[in-house]
């Protein structure tokens, strides 16, 4: 039986506009299995993963777990774990690293402040300082979310690693199984699908070089999902791909059809259709669901606006 990333592949399904949405990451170092909901069925306490849960609640913080590739199995737990913080909304784009020995430290954090671009209470309660490495290339690995992610993921990452690729780690959902392997690049936010080692050492090389890799690119997490596409259509169409030098300003409309507005850092705007349509023919938007008909982000039109037309 084809798995869910065949049959999307051999449809050729778009997949720009499909990264999971977070102005802000936070990322703890969690070994060992994991389960369909990571922060509540793994080795970390599901008191505290609930807690997690419920602080993170509409901030716009997103909370993930990573893990070193290779074996992990009841791997025993280090005495001290990476915790990392991003911030992925240009013009105040940022990535913090610490290390915690105690996991609910963790609840000592703003969450809000976070979600707003704020990383002060990360330095507060976690000591955390700003990350001074190589971007980091996280690789959903969680096969109990479906099994393209550890079929497809724990090989890709396990060769970034093998090769020396800096940063690397295993992650438990970036949304989109269908698109495995799938990949997240922090600082920047920009996610990536049916990636391979090759594209993704070229991506880590433009960011530590602050530019975006249009190519199988999801979308900015920093933006729904209009505005991910629309923003990459943007760059498509005028070449730009330094990473903080597109914005998602303004988005008008609701399902199926929306305006998007993105701006640029040197003041041009370009007003951006974007249609909502189905995926067809229908498709399991992972493995072992029913078949569907997953929504795709259609750009229908890209239009550079000067500001006294926008202010008409």
């Amino acid at each position: 039986m084809s798995t869910c990333s065949i049959v999307s592949r051999e449809l050729d399904e778009p997949i720009a506009g499909t990264a999971a949405t977070a102005r802000t990451w936070l990322l703890l170092e969690q070994p060992g299995p994991w389960g369909a909901k990571a922060l509540t069925s793994s080795h970390l306490d599901p008191a505290l993963g609930r807690a997690l849960e419920a602080a993170a609640q509409g901030t716009g913080v997103r909370i993930a777990l990573i893990r070193r590739p290779g074996r992990h199995a009841d791997r025993r737990m280090p005495a001290t774990r990476r915790v990392y913080v991003a911030h992925t909304v240009p013009g105040n784009v940022w990535l913090y690293a610490a290390t915690t020995t105690d996991p609910e430290h963790l609840l000592g954090l703003d969450f809000a402040a976070l979600g707003s671009g704020e990383p002060e209470s990360f330095a507060t309660a976690l000591g955390g300082r700003p990350h001074e490495g190589d971007p980091l290339a996280l690789v959903c690995t969680n096969g109990k979310r479906d099994r393209c992610c550890a079929l497809l993921g724990r090989p890709l990452a396990a060769e970034l690693a093998a090769s020396g690729v800096e940063g690397v780690w295993e992650v438990t959902h970036l949304g989109g199984h269908r698109f495995s392997p799938t990949v997240l690049c922090l600082p920047y936010g920009y996610a990536y699908g049916r990636a391979e080692a090759h594209a993704v050492k070229q991506v880590l090389h433009s960011a530590q070089e602050g530019r975006v890799v249009v190519e199988g690119c999801r979308g900015g997490s920093a933006w729904e999902r209009p505005g991910q596409a629309a923003e990459l259509a943007v760059r498509r169409a005028v070449g730009e791909y330094a990473a903080e030098a597109l914005s998602v300003v303004r988005t008008d409309g609701t399902a199926p059809r929306w305006e998007v507005t993105v701006a640029h850092a040197d003041g041009r705007r370009w007003l951006v259709e974007v249609a909502q349509g189905a995926s067809l023919p229908p498709r399991p938007e992972s493995c072992g669901s029913v078949l569907g008909s997953p929504a795709r982000m259609d750009v229908v039109g890209v239009r550079e606006v000067t500001m006294t037309a926008l202010a008409g």
